[in-house]
């Protein structure tokens, strides 16, 4: 009894749970509050991956992740970023294994027809290097536009959606979406010369 009066507090928040992480590096933190949102996690990865086991998985990737994403990052709203966190790693799973299959695939069908190289398409390879290309020109926007073209574009939400996750005005979702798109064009057409 008398330690209890001197413990600190349990973490309550999701922002409480964060912040005590990130000061002490506590895992056991990390791992409650990670467990309010397993269950969304999985439903993310089931729904991109499709497949039982592959998802249980990428839940136990995402969450060794987070022990290191979150030493240092700052995070807003734990639940609409993990969202994104989760639905990014099963697309960059799905990307991969369909870069390896296609490599299979490209080899067998050139030994097969025997095409000379060049004919071959390089989509495989252009596609890497253009998503590679918008996740770097994505990190050049204000934090404002980032957070409003991921909840738009990456987490479908709509304008409503995103200023009660962000508490920013309508207008100014508005004007942080079409600002953003327009500068990820000019910055991805600036790495495309």
């Amino acid at each position: 009894m008398f330690f209890k009066r001197f413990s600190k507090p349990k973490p309550t928040t999701d922002a409480e749970y964060l912040a005590a992480y990130q000061a002490t590096g506590n895992l056991e933190l990390l791992g409650e509050l990670y467990e309010r949102y397993m269950e969304m996690v999985f439903a993310v990865c089931f729904k991109y991956l499709q497949d039982e086991d592959e998802s249980k998985d990428a839940v136990m990737q995402i969450f060794e992740e987070l022990v290191i994403k979150l030493r240092n990052h700052s995070v807003e709203n734990f639940r609409s970023w993990l969202h994104s966190v989760a639905r990014n790693h099963c697309l960059m799973h799905l990307r991969s294994n369909r870069l390896q299959t296609e490599g299979i695939d490209f080899f067998e069908d050139r030994s097969v027809e025997n095409e000379p190289f060049e004919h071959q398409s390089d989509e495989p390879f252009e596609l890497e290097q253009n998503l590679s290309k918008m996740t770097d020109c994505i990190e050049t926007l204000s934090d404002e536009q980032k957070t409003s073209i991921r909840l738009f574009y990456l987490e479908e939400k709509c304008y409503k959606e995103i200023t009660d996750l962000t508490g920013y005005d309508l207008n100014k979702v508005k004007s942080y979406i079409q600002n953003g798109k327009r500068n990820l064009k000019i910055c991805i057409e600036k790495k495309h010369e």
